[in-house]
C-alpha cells in the first residue's frame, strides 16, 4: 500500500498499539485476541495500528504462514492502514522473517516494509506522516527489528545492531536536513533496550511493572544516537506482557505497551488491551493512554501524588517481578 498517512483535518493522528498477540491456530483464546483487536479499532477509530511483536506464539503454530494471515486478516477487518515489527518468537515456527514479510507486504492496507538489505533484521523501515494543510512531512515514525536472541555466548536477548543506529542516524538527519529542523518522531520496536530498566529505578513512572525488563545485556547506544539526532519523543515496546508503564528519560518517553494477546501468559486482574498514542501536528509532544478489553481507558497519572504512588509500588512491587517471556 501506498504510504498516505496524514494528519486529520483536526490535525490529529491517532495510533493503537497492539502488542504481544502469540496468535497460535485460531483457537478459541485466539478468537478473544482477535475481538479485543476489533473493539479497541472500533472505538478509537485510529489513523494506523502497530503490530510491535511476538504477534505469533512461533513454535506453538501448526502453520506460521496461516496462523499470520488469520492475524493479517484480522486486522485488516478494522479498515485502517497497519504495521509491524517482529519479535523474538514471531519466526520460531514453521517460517522465516523474509517468509512472514512477504504475508504481511502483500496485504492491502499494510504498509509494512522488509526495509534494506544490507543491514541486520528485517523490517527497519520509516513512515512519514503528512501533514494535513501542505504535501510535507509534518511526523515521523520510526520501525526497528529489534532482533530475538543474543547471538554470542552472554545468552539473553538480542540487541539492536550498530549498523541499524547507523541507518537510523543517516535516516534521521535526511529527514532533518529535508524539514529544516527535527520532526517530531516516534520509535516502534518489540525488545525494551537497557534504558527501560534505567527510567524505572531513578525517574517518575507511571503503570505497573509486574515483572523484570528483559533488555539485552548488551548496550549498543541507540537511546544515545536518538537522544542525539533529536527527534525521536517516545519509543513503544512489548516483550513483557504484565508491564504497561512510561516515563521520561532526558527528554524521551519510554512506553510499553499494553499485551494484547489471550493466548500465552498474564496475570489476574490485568486486563488485555491496547496503547493508544495521539500526535498532534506541529507539537513536539503527544498523549497516550491504555484502552482495555473491558472497555475501560487509563489515561497517564499526573501530579505529586502519582509520583509518590508509583515510588511506592516500585518499593512494593519489585520483588513481585518474574522473567516469563
Amino acid at each position: 500500500m501506498e504510504n498516505a498517512l496524514q494528519f486529520r483535518s483536526d490535525q490529529r493522528f491517532k495510533i493503537v498499539q497492539f502488542t504481544d498477540i502469540h496468535w497460535h491456530n485460531g483457537e478459541e483464546p485466539d478468537q478473544q485476541s482477535a475481538a479485543l483487536i476489533a473493539r479497541v479499532a472500533k472505538t478509537e477509530s485510529p489513523d494506523l495500528i502497530v503490530l510491535t511483536g511476538d504477534i505469533l506464539a512461533g513454535g506453538g503454530c501448526d502453520d506460521a504462514a496461516e496462523s499470520l494471515r488469520q492475524v493479517v486478516q484480522t486486522v485488516e477487518a478494522c479498515g485502517v492502514p497497519w504495521a509491524a515489527v517482529f519479535g523474538n518468537h514471531d519466526d520460531e515456527g514453521t517460517a522465516d522473517r523474509h517468509e512472514l514479510m512477504a504475508i504481511m507486504s502483500e496485504s492491502p492496507l499494510s504498509l509494512t516494509q522488509p526495509g534494506p538489505a544490507e543491514i541486520p533484521g528485517v523490517g527497519n523501515y520509516v513512515l512519514s506522516i503528512q501533514s494535513f494543510k501542505e504535501n510535507v512531512p509534518a511526523a515521523v515514525l520510526y520501525f526497528i527489528d529489534s532482533g530475538s536472541y543474543a547471538q554470542t555466548d552472554i545468552g539473553g536477548y538480542d540487541w539492536i545492531k550498530r549498523e541499524q543506529i547507523a541507518w537510523y542516524l543517516q535516516e534521521s538527519a535526511r529527514i532533518t536536513a529535508g524539514a529544516g529542523n527535527p520532526l517530531p518522531a516516534l520509535a516502534f520496536f518489540h525488545i525494551p533496550i537497557p534504558e527501560y530498566d534505567e527510567v524505572w529505578d531513578f525517574h517518575t513512572c507511571y503503570g505497573v511493572k509486574y515483572e523484570n525488563v528483559c533488555a539485552p545485556q548488551v548496550n549498543t547506544g541507540f537511546f544515545a544516537a536518538m537522544h542525539e539526532a533529536g527527534d525521536v519523543m517516545g519509543t513503544f515496546v512489548g516483550h513483557e506482557h504484565v508491564n504497561d508503564f512510561w516515563g521520561d528519560l532526558h527528554g524521551i518517553r519510554l512506553c510499553y505497551g499494553r499485551a494484547s494477546g489471550y493466548n500465552t501468559y498474564g496475570r489476574e486482574g490485568f486486563p488485555r488491551g491496547a496503547r493508544v498514542i495521539a500526535l498532534q501536528e506541529g507539537e513536539r509532544q503527544f498523549e497516550t493512554w491504555l484502552h482495555l478489553d473491558d472497555g475501560t481507558v487509563v489515561a497517564g497519572a499526573t501530579g505529586a501524588y502519582a509520583a509518590s504512588a508509583n515510588f511506592y509500588r516500585r518499593l512494593t512491587e519489585r520483588t513481585a517481578t518474574n522473567n516469563r517471556i
